[in-house]
């Protein structure tokens, strides 16, 4: 799994304990259910601007969702 896809399934994760759908976060994010689809599937990464604000509008801390880096 990529960074990408680790931080879209933590996303993924949060918004659906909070009963939030893609439409409402999408709204809140100001962009279309289409673009945060891609993001929420990995395909495409969150930026910091856009994480931060998924982040404040769930009510948690960012590193909430990030992933966790891999010891080696």
């Amino acid at each position: 799994m990529t960074p990408a896809q680790e931080v879209a399934a933590n996303v993924r994760s949060e918004a659906a304990r909070r009963r939030i759908s893609q439409k409402q976060l999408a709204k809140a994010l100001g962009m279309s259910q289409q673009m945060l689809s891609q993001r929420m599937l990995g395909r495409i990464a969150f930026n910091v601007n856009e994480l931060t604000a998924v982040a404040n509008f769930l009510e948690i801390p960012v590193s909430h969702l990030h992933c966790e880096p891999s010891h080696v």
